[in-house]
């Protein structure tokens, strides 16, 4: 099974939760993403990678027209129930591949992706493809956790998101993203960094981890030496891990 198939089975199987997931539906990410946006009631807009449909519900009462596209096709259903469910008509529902998008050059003013790309393998052929879907002069904002600039902590962070999640492919660097999206012809405005509390036991149970891999997860983490454990915040309770500390960056660029 290759890594898109991967994403297709592990979010076809959670895609309640994700409408649900208080990270994806609640955080202060989504409010500034909006803010970043600059959208005006005449724009059509993308939300890449909708998930939930969390992106797409917030753009929809400020463009004229939203389309909401993901790989997934049960995630896409969860997505409209949630959208419609709240009032919305003008998003427009679609399935289909970051990487190869099925829209023709220059269809959008504004393009999203929240909290995905993570799960990209070939992400340069994603910003290739955000690139040529833009309108001349358009925006793209970018949301997506990150590792950090530290070799040791980047293998940490993007081993416990593997083990956790056989679809996660890697978590860039914030310099990643920065040189990627500038070499794709990108002028990168605005980054905002911020970061990602995550509860263990909620963090485990969106993706429907058995007990042995629960065990699995938590004695890796336990195991990190104490610059690790400093780095993530990581919390712990009597042998069990409580909580523990990521970071993100919102990005915004321009064609």
């Amino acid at each position: 099974m290759d890594i898109k198939q991967d994403v297709k089975h592990q979010f076809g199987k959670t895609s309640d939760l994700y409408v649900n997931s208080k990270i994806h539906s609640k955080g202060e990410d989504l409010k500034t993403l909006i803010e970043m946006a600059h959208a005006s009631k005449s724009e059509t807009a993308l939300d890449i990678a909708t998930g939930g449909g969390h992106t797409a519900n917030a753009l929809a009462p400020v463009v004229h027209k939203v389309t909401a596209m993901d790989l997934t096709p049960e995630m896409l259903v969860s997505a409209e129930k949630f959208i419609t469910g709240n009032g919305h008509t003008n998003v427009e529902f679609v399935e289909g591949d970051a990487e190869k998008m099925p829209f023709k050059n220059g269809t959008f003013d504004l393009v999203t992706c929240r909290i995905a790309p993570h799960h990209f393998p070939n992400v340069k052929d994603f910003i290739k493809e955000v690139y040529r879907v833009l309108k001349p002069g358009g925006r793209f904002v970018l949301n997506d956790n990150v590792a950090p600039e530290n070799d040791e902590f980047d293998f940490f962070y993007n081993r416990i998101e593997k083990i956790r999640d056989y679809s996660h492919f890697r978590a860039w660097k914030k310099t990643e993203w920065l040189s990627m999206l500038e070499a794709g012809n990108f002028e990168i405005h605005e980054l905002h960094r911020f970061e990602k509390h995550f509860e263990f036991e909620d963090w485990c149970n969106r993706m429907h981890l058995t007990n042995p891999e629960i065990e699995n997860l938590t004695s890796f983490m336990l195991e990190a030496n104490k610059n690790v454990k400093r780095k993530f915040r990581i919390q712990t309770n009597q042998d069990k891990i409580e909580s523990f500390q990521g970071e993100a960056v919102l990005l915004s660029c321009v064609k």
